[in-house]
């Protein structure tokens, strides 16, 4: 569900309308074409989409667990921007958590299947009772780069650069000048470019929106992710959100990355871990990783 403290319907609420369809348990939806790289959907938009109809249907249901604990979104195939259904199974309803199942498809073929266990978030600020992760060092936000949806050289338009703002630390843009730096990471600030307040759902979409991490470690394209779980921990606090993602290892055609999103209160909001499709224009062109 989205939150209804906001006053105006931005660009990513009215992409994640879901509407009640034909059969019980249904929702149309129109894959929104701002919302892609390339001619694609980008997958964390798609798992917020899902992840929307299931928060809906728990609310039909009379549960109030509206915020994504944990998803894991398997990508079968990228549909189009245009109508789609979401089905939505709810696998038990729990009283301080429920589990759902969804599934995106377009024209009778199933593109997204997620899993998902829902509840109620931390509200803002709140401190974790325990964590051995610590925040990262990052370049102050007005002395960072906004990434372009046509960067010179790019061979397809990121749309999602113009509903987010993106802004990466210089230290990590040795790719920008052929040079990657062999570290397999960026990092830097994210929010939406129409100031739309962060919420629990949009984590789900900022926690796959950068390029990716192995940017840093040779020239590739985008690679389409196979596999995205993701750990919203909180209520973000108000403000851009600090935003890292990293490479941990390179083999077999496939990458897993590590994400992570940190809020103005200084507290880890959302984790994920992706495994995805990996082809590097240049093989021996590769960087080690820095000793």
């Amino acid at each position: 569900m989205v939150d209804a403290s906001h006053d105006t319907l931005h660009e990513f609420d009215v992409a994640t309308t879901v509407k009640p369809g034909a059969a019980d348990g249904t929702y149309d939806i129109d894959v929104d074409a701002g919302f892609t790289v390339g001619p694609k959907p980008n997958g964390g938009y798609l798992l917020a989409c899902v992840a929307r109809a299931a928060g809906e249907a728990l609310a039909d249901a009379g549960s109030a667990h509206h915020h994504a604990l944990a998803a894991t979104a398997h990508y079968l195939g990228a549909p189009d921007p245009g109508p789609a259904t979401i089905a939505i199974d709810i696998l038990r309803m729990g009283r301080g958590a429920s589990q759902v199942r969804g599934t995106l498809s377009q024209d009778g073929t199933r593109c997204v299947d997620v899993t998902l266990t829902m509840g109620t978030l931390p509200e803002a600020g709140t401190a974790p009772v325990w964590s051995s992760v610590q925040p990262f060092e990052v370049a102050p936000r007005d002395q960072c780069v906004r990434v372009p949806a046509e960067p010179p050289g790019n061979k397809f338009k990121v749309s999602i650069m113009e509903r987010s703002d993106l802004r990466l630390d210089p230290s990590v843009l040795s790719f920008a000048a052929g040079k990657p730096s062999g570290r397999g990471e960026l990092k830097g600030w994210i929010s939406f470019g129409d100031d739309r307040p962060i919420d629990p759902l949009a984590l789900l979409f900022f926690l796959d929106a950068l390029p990716p991490a192995t940017f840093e470690i040779s020239l590739s394209g985008w690679g389409p992710t196979l596999s995205l779980t993701t750990y919203p921990r909180a209520t973000p606090a108000p403000g851009p959100l600090q935003v890292r993602m990293y490479a941990q290892q390179v083999s077999g055609g496939r990458v897993d990355e590590v994400c992570e999103l940190w809020d103005s209160a200084g507290n880890l909001v959302g984790q994920a871990t992706q495994l995805a499709a990996i082809r590097f224009d240049d093989p021996a062109s590769i960087a080690p990783y820095p000793a």
